[in-house]
C-alpha cells in the first residue's frame, strides 16, 4: 500500500528543540520521530512511502535513504514553498495511482491502518478521516457524522458553543486518486478548510473512522514529554533499542556503567554512554547516544538527547536537553526547562522552572 507523509513543517512550536532539526526527527526513545511511524506504517503493509518535504529535507533524506534499510521504498518530493496540505499530496501526485494513505508527520498513534482501510472500502468512501476524542476539540479540527459514519460537517477550531462534537479529525486519510483532480495545482491549498468542504458540496462521500486508539499531536513540548512518559510507563506500547539491564532499563550497545551507579526504570540509555560513579537515574528518562554522564549526577523524569555531557554533581529533572550540549559541575536544571542543541551551561548555574535556552547560532 502507499501513503504520503507530511513532513514539510517547521515546528515552530517545538522551538529550541527543532531550530536546527525538522520535527520529524526529533528523538523520541533515541530515535527519529518519522523512524517510529514508518514502522508502525510497515507493520500495516504500508511500505511505498513518499515523503513531502520542505524545510530541511537534506537531514531527513541524509538519515533514511531509499529506505531499505528500514524495509520500506521511500520518494522523496521536496516543495519550493509551503502548499498546505492538500497543496502537497498534489504535488507528489505522479506517485499516486491507487488508493492511498496520507498522515500528517507529527502525529503519534497505533491505530489500526489495515482495519481502516477494510472500512473505506466497504463503505465506498472517497475519502475516510481518522476520528479521535479528545477533551478539549477548540483546537482541532471537529467532525460530524451521521449514524452511518458519514461525514456531514467539518468544523475547523470551533469555540466550545460551536463544536459539534469532541471527535476531532486525526490527521490521518485515507482517499481515491481521482478526489486529486480537484485540488489545483502548484498553490496553497488545504484538506481541513478547502477540499473537505468542496467534496461535501459535490456530495462526494467522506467517512469518518471513529478509534480509541492512542493518540498525539507532538507539536508541543509538552505533548512531546508526554509521549515519552506514555512510552516508558507502557500506555502505548513500542519496543525499546537496546536489552534489558534490569527492571524497567533498557541499554543500547556498549556503555560504561559505573556499579556504584544506581538505576531506576523505566530507563532507556543510548549506546556508547559512560555513567560515572555515584549517579542516580529516575525514570522516567531517557539517556541518548554518546552521553557522559559525571560523577554524582541526578537525573530524574529528563529527556537527554545524543552526545551531551553533564559535570560531576549535575541535577536534571523533567526537563528536555538537545544534542550536543554541556552543563559544568553542580549546575541544576528545573522541571519545564528546555536546552536547545550545542548550548553550554557553565558550572554553579541554576536555570528556573520552564526556562528556554536557544541554540548559540539562533540567539538574536
Amino acid at each position: 500500500m502507499k501513503a504520503v507523509i507530511l513532513v514539510g513543517g517547521e515546528g515552530t512550536r517545538l522551538r529550541p528543540l527543532t531550530c536546527n532539526i525538522p520535527k520529524s526527527m526529533v528523538p523520541i526513545i533515541n530515535r527519529p520521530f518519522l523512524e517510529h511511524m514508518i514502522n508502525h506504517l510497515k507493520s500495516h503493509g504500508i511500505d511505498d512511502i513518499t515523503l513531502a518535504l520542505c524545510h530541511l529535507p537534506d537531514q531527513i533524506q541524509s538519515y533514511f535513504g531509499d529506505g531499505s534499510d528500514f524495509g520500506v521504498k521511500l520518494t522523496y518530493v521536496i516543495e519550493d514553498y509551503p502548499m498546505g496540505t492538500a497543496g502537497a499530496v498534489k504535488n507528489v501526485e505522479q506517485h499516486l495511482d491507487e488508493t492511498f494513505f496520507v498522515f500528517n508527520g507529527d502525529i503519534f498513534t497505533d491505530l489500526d491502518f489495515s482495519a481502516m482501510m477494510r472500512s473505506h472500502r466497504q463503505m465506498g468512501a472517497k475519502v475516510t478521516i481518522a476520528l479521535t476524542p479528545v477533551e478539549d476539540p477548540t483546537i482541532y479540527g471537529v467532525v460530524e457524522t451521521d449514524a452511518g459514519g458519514r461525514l456531514l460537517r467539518f468544523v475547523e477550531k470551533p469555540s466550545r458553543d460551536e463544536a459539534p462534537s469532541n471527535m476531532i479529525n486525526a490527521g490521518t486519510y485515507i482517499v481515491e486518486p481521482d478526489v486529486l483532480s480537484h485540488i489545483p495545482p502548484r498553490c496553497f491549498f488545504t484538506f481541513e478548510r478547502e477540499l473537505f468542504p468542496l467534496l461535501l458540496n459535490i456530495g462526494d462521500p467522506i467517512y469518518g473512522y471513529p478509534s480509541n486508539a492512542y493518540w498525539i499531536d507532538i507539536g508541543t513540548t509538552e505533548k512531546y514529554q508526554k509521549l515519552h512518559h506514555d512510552l516508558l510507563t507502557r500506555r502505548v506500547s513500542r519496543g525499546f533499542p537496546g536489552q534489558r539491564a534490569g527492571e524497567g532499563i533498557w541499554v543500547e550497545g556498549d556503555c560504561d556503567i559505573h556499579p556504584s551507579a544506581q538505576l531506576k526504570g523505566p530507563t532507556v540509555i543510548g549506546g556508547n554512554c559512560v555513567i560515572d560513579s555515584g549517579v542516580q537515574v529516575k525514570g522516567p528518562s531517557v539517556i541518548g547516544q554518546g552521553c557522559h554522564i559525571g560523577k554524582d549526577s541526578l537525573i530524574e523524569g529528563a529527556i537527554v538527547w545524543h552526545n551531551t555531557r553533564l559535570g560531576q554533581g549535575v541535577a536534571l529533572r523533567n526537563c528536555i536537553i538537545a544534542e550536543g550540549i554541556f552543563i559544568g559541575d553542580r549546575s541544576r536544571v528545573a522541571e519545564g526547562c528546555i536546552l536547545g542543541n550545542n548550548v553550554v551551561i557553565g558550572c554553579d548555574q541554576s536555570l528556573t522552572q520552564g526556562t528556554r535556552v536557544w541554540p548559540p547560532e539562533n540567539r538574536r
